[in-house]
């Protein structure tokens, strides 16, 4: 909004006044925080994670919305819980409802990896939302592409227990390593950013790093 920048120099102003010469640092400083551009230049923090912001999810999101529109989803299977938001950022253009389920791979009390995913909740196929995957189209909706045995969970169990008619699987980072898992033949896939294998942290993952939402963004 060009009221919220930093008034610059008019023709005839040949000495900007103190005030805006200070001014100018502390909001550019703050724009680059909220600047997706920003966001993809930047390197892993000093702990060695790196930290993306809501603009840079959102954005990031919203580069897939066009080719998701063309696969012509039905309804949305939203990952819990970092699949949550995304969906949601994506529901704005595809206007479709959002089903949520609960698949756990890492261990939050251990923080180690399980052998084999668990099925924490899983939506009801009988009533409301649950009634439209049944041979219809249904895009899974997660954070991240790690190790990938989540998503083939997930591809598989839809599969077996509700029979969708096609699938797709978008995600917000690809993470550039080994795949332990394998997404069936004719899954689609839509993968926001391809990023290094880092340590990644999301804001709305903040407070499990110490951080409020505010320390996360900056």
């Amino acid at each position: 909004v060009a009221d919220a920048a930093p008034r610059l120099a008019q023709s005839g102003d040949e000495h900007p006044s103190a005030a805006d010469a200070s001014a100018r640092p502390a909001a550019a400083e703050e724009l680059a925080k909220q600047n997706p551009a920003a966001k993809k230049q930047r390197c892993a923090a000093a702990d060695g994670k790196v930290y993306f912001s809501y603009a840079q999810v959102h954005s990031t999101m919203t580069s897939l919305t066009e080719r998701i529109m063309a696969w012509k989803p039905d309804v949305m299977v939203a990952i819990g819980g970092g699949g949550f938001i995304p969906a949601r950022m994506l529901r704005t253009e595809l206007k479709v409802p959002i089903l949520a389920v609960s698949l756990e791979l890492y261990d939050d009390a251990t923080k180690t990896a399980r052998t084999q995913v668990v099925k924490k909740q899983w939506f009801d196929e009988t009533s409301g939302v649950g009634a439209q995957v049944r041979g219809r189209r249904v895009l899974i909706v997660d954070e991240v592409d790690d190790t990938r045995p989540t998503l083939e969970y997930c591809v598989r169990e839809l599969q077996e227990t509700n029979a969708p008619a096609a699938i797709a699987v978008a995600v917000v980072h690809n993470k550039l390593k080994d795949k332990k898992g394998v997404l069936p033949e004719g899954v689609e896939y839509f993968a926001g950013e391809d990023v290094p294998n880092m340590w990644n942290c999301y804001p709305w993952d903040a407070a499990a790093y110490g951080n409020d939402i505010e320390r996360h963004e900056a």
